[in-house]
């Protein structure tokens, strides 16, 4: 069983699945109180979490200089520490924070911003390089994007980073951005089975690129919870990209369709997390799926997925039938 996957034309080999460092990063604000992290989190429990990743065999570690106004950075590096050299550390640009009111202060894609973003974040991962950086603006113009290959390459030349993608959901903006330079290695976008991309998909085959799925969990919906979370998590007060939650609970409509393809998914004795992103590593072998984790729990039952492997045939054959009258028509263009 292949456990491990390659971030496309780089060569870096990754765990297949890798741990996403949102939540641990705690609280981050943006405009009128609208919240933009996971609410509380325990650091120490963060790191036992990491820890418990490594050791299920988990390399890729995804955060941003923004979560939780670099928190996360933070608490992943402490997690590292003495451990670094077992890690594929991920991290994005483009976003400022303030370290001080935990709040969001907009976007700056300009190169010299990630060139200081990068110092920053070195200092906090307490490290001398990031393996993938990532552009964390999800619909920059694509000519600004480009603006920023030749600075991303001068980074790899300079050993501060091994490779480096953007974190978008527009295919012909992964398209030209994975064109533009030797060294763009993924695609972060998101993909669940709840909300396929096969276009996004076709592009990171067509140009050799690892697509790292954002959201393979939608958020936690894909992992049957139903209790209420507070108003300082980003599903208490869902912003218009977040159609899994409402009001701080599943949408009813997407939580009847998880209902509706349970049973495929947990057939042979998975639970409905480990059938979800066995569904995705079932689904392309360039997919990395990137839950979220907070608790060493959450870690071991997403990551007992790799001993799992990806869904059998018979079961994705299935999800896929039950999906097909459910999963929403793409928008043409």
């Amino acid at each position: 069983m292949t456990t491990t996957r390659t971030l496309g034309r780089s060569g870096i080999e990754v765990g297949a699945l890798g741990m996403g460092c949102w939540a641990i990063g705690g609280p981050l604000w943006g405009d009128g109180g609208q919240p933009f992290g996971w609410g509380e989190v325990d650091d120490d429990e963060s790191v036992r979490t990491v820890h418990a990743a490594l050791d299920l065999g988990v390399t890729l570690f995804d955060t941003a200089s923004n979560y939780g106004a670099g928190h996360s950075e933070r608490v992943l590096g402490r997690a590292l520490a003495g451990r670094r050299d077992r890690a594929v550390i991920a991290t994005k640009f483009g976003n400022r924070a303030d370290e001080a009111t935990r709040r969001w202060t907009g976007t700056d894609p300009s190169p010299d911003y990630a060139v200081s973003s990068l110092e920053e974040s070195l200092r906090r991962l307490g490290t001398d390089h990031v393996d993938l950086y990532q552009l964390h603006i999800n619909d920059l113009p694509v000519p600004a994007a480009l603006d920023l290959v030749g600075t991303l390459e001068d980074l790899v030349a300079q050993g501060k980073i091994r490779a480096y993608g953007w974190s978008t959901d527009d295919p012909a903006s992964a398209e030209a951005f994975a064109a533009a330079g030797p060294h763009c290695a993924a695609i972060q976008h998101d993909q669940s089975v709840l909300r396929d991309n096969a276009r996004m998909l076709a592009v990171c085959d067509a140009a050799d690129v690892a697509a790292l799925n954002r959201g393979p969990l939608a958020m936690g919906l894909l992992t049957g919870a139903t209790r209420a979370v507070g108003r300082d998590d980003v599903r208490g007060m869902a912003p218009e990209w977040l159609v899994w939650f409402t009001d701080g609970r599943p949408t009813p409509q997407w939580a009847a369709r998880v209902e509706g393809i349970r049973a495929a998914l947990t057939a042979d004795g998975r639970t409905l997390a480990q059938g979800a992103l066995g569904w995705l590593l079932a689904r392309s072998p360039r997919t990395v799926p990137i839950p979220g984790c907070r608790t060493v729990a959450q870690a071991e039952e997403n990551f007992d997925t790799l001993a799992l492997g990806p869904l059998p045939e018979d079961a994705f054959a299935e999800v896929e039938r039950l999906m097909a009258d459910l999963r929403p028509v793409p928008a043409e263009g």
